[in-house]
């Protein structure tokens, strides 16, 4: 059984969010990720997981104007200081958490620009913050999003993220491999699983159920068996990675919502 991390930003939503971790503890999840650790203090934040057992093992980089429908800025021509000190930032926050791992959010292509006019700019980015997230011992996270969800977003499909990451050349720029938005973009999960994780550049999964983005024993990807394909894979390969919990429980933001929705762990627990 694969490694499951709980997504904060998502699951226990009727919990203040500093409240979220003993939360997850207390289900049994040993690890956690969320979107953005900035509004909180380095420390507080390091608290938690200490007091909870938990392991950081994912978050985001600044995104921009994240409340003002910004997705990230890498690929932004004319924002690359502000991408820059972003990076920075969230290394800061990755050694005081202990985080393995950054992603840096692609960003939205502008409405009068085309795709492969921002492509140089991003891989430029990439580049400068793989290296800076070498000399910190970190990895450097991509990951493709689906245009229903993010339209515009500049990386949708897996084979494009793994060409980026062929094209910067950085051992430790991986791909964020988020079977929800694979199975809405392109399809044939499985055999993209047995295409990639083989390879080294799958830093993380995560998972959510298809179309709701709710647990996923709800919708139209059988979870059991790519998590047994996963299996297969990693001790093929070697892959000792995690996978994120990033789905909005079915049952909403109401006491033991999350707790109560989380049968489909129990169950591969039970084996």
């Amino acid at each position: 059984m694969p490694r499951f991390a709980a997504n904060l930003s998502m699951l226990y939503p009727e919990l203040d969010f500093l409240d979220r971790f003993e939360a997850a503890a207390k289900d049994g999840f040993q690890a956690v990720e969320y979107l953005f650790p900035y509004p909180y203090e380095r420390r507080e934040l390091a608290a938690r997981l200490s007091a909870n057992g938990l392991q950081q093992v994912l978050f985001n980089g600044p995104p921009g104007d994240w409340d003002g429908g910004e997705r990230g800025l890498a690929c932004l021509p004319g924002r690359e200081a502000e991408f820059r000190e972003g990076v920075l930032k969230a290394l800061d926050y990755a050694e005081a958490l202990d985080c393995p791992r950054v992603h840096v959010m692609a960003g939205l292509v502008p409405s009068d620009v085309e795709r492969e006019a921002v492509q140089p700019t991003y891989i430029d980015n990439l580049r400068w913050a793989a290296a800076e997230a070498a000399k910190a011992g970190r990895d450097l996270l991509i990951e493709p999003i689906n245009t229903r969800d993010i339209p515009r977003f500049f990386l949708n499909r897996q084979d494009h993220a793994h060409e980026i990451v062929d094209l910067v050349g950085a051992p430790n720029l991986k791909v964020q491999m988020d079977l929800y938005h694979c199975q809405i973009v392109e399809g044939d999960v499985a055999m993209k699983i047995r295409k990639y994780l083989p390879t080294g550049r799958v830093g993380h999964f995560q998972i959510a159920g298809v179309p709701e983005r709710h647990e996923p024993d709800i919708g139209e990807l059988n979870h059991p068996y790519l998590f047994r394909v996963i299996d297969e894979v990693a001790a093929q390969c070697g892959w000792e990675g995690w996978v994120g919990c990033e789905y909005r429980p079915a049952r909403g933001a109401v006491a033991r919502g999350s707790s109560d929705g989380l049968g489909w762990l129990r169950e591969l627990q039970r084996g």
